[in-house]
């Protein structure tokens, strides 16, 4: 009979994956990798600004995350190059939040456990959160996916189709911030990227359409989410890390099966 908290921490895990996976395989087609790290390490400056206001850890993460997304949508395509930007943006946001959580007085702070997630301690309200932004995710990338893979595929089709790319850009990053805030508890803000990133190229080998590629996305995450909780619980070994280890398995496997299928 599995812990309640064990049963928590992996509802929580699925849920994650469940939001993180449309999204990222949008980051996988647009070529976004960066811009999900750029987001995730700012949200450590939300966490110390939050900390130290008394507020909620999700709503700071959330404010700061969408504040940096929307920088950088703002920033691209105006005399910068975009992996420049995030590169600089992305060390910048992180370093700035480690130097400001430095200043906080009489605050107790587990750092290790927002930069790589301590998912074993989620409660009930950590868990109505993960779901809550889980189910708004979901619903936005639902509401407007047509639009979203019409403006990925090409923006000259999408006006030519009454659709404005740059509606669904901010589309795509509120999401994107949302997902950052919901998953700081989950794995951390420095493996954030991984739980976008890996499931969805993990899923591109054995998908035929993109919808496709999204629910094998999600299959994939919420596995990895489960199988890595059970691997740190068996193991010990770190839960964050041990569910993304999980993700980097399944996506060797995938494409290894890409490179032995017949033609």
């Amino acid at each position: 009979m599995l812990d309640d908290f064990l049963i928590r921490a992996m509802l929580a895990g699925v849920g994650v994956a469940l939001a993180a996976a449309p999204l990222g395989c949008f980051v996988v087609w647009r070529r976004m990798a960066y811009f999900g790290d750029a987001t995730a390490h700012a949200a450590i400056l939300g966490i110390a600004l939050s900390l130290a206001l008394s507020m909620s850890v999700f709503v700071g993460a959330l404010a700061v995350s969408l504040i940096m997304a929307l920088v950088i949508s703002g920033l691209s395509g105006r005399g910068f190059a975009m992996d420049t930007l995030l590169g600089v943006l992305a060390h910048s946001a992180l370093a700035i939040g480690l130097v400001a959580t430095s200043f906080l007085q009489g605050v107790r702070l587990d750092l290790m456990a927002y930069l790589f997630g301590d998912i074993l301690a989620v409660g009930h309200t950590d868990l109505a959160i993960v779901w809550a932004g889980a189910g708004l995710v979901f619903a936005l990338v639902a509401w407007r996916w047509s639009a979203l893979l019409t403006s990925t595929l090409n923006e000259d089709l999408a006006y030519a189709s009454g659709i404005d790319p740059k509606r669904e850009r901010i589309v795509l990053t509120v999401c994107l911030a949302v997902v950052v805030a919901v998953a700081i508890k989950i794995v951390g803000v420095l493996l954030i990227a991984a739980m976008l990133v890996i499931p969805a190229a993990a899923a591109r080998p054995l998908s035929k359409t993109p919808e496709m590629m999204a629910c094998f996305a999600a299959a994939i995450g919420a596995f990895s989410a489960v199988s890595g909780l059970q691997m740190s619980y068996l193991y010990d070994t770190p839960a964050g890390p041990s569910i993304v280890c999980m993700t980097a398995a399944v996506f060797a496997l995938s494409n290894l099966y890409r490179a032995v299928k017949p033609a």
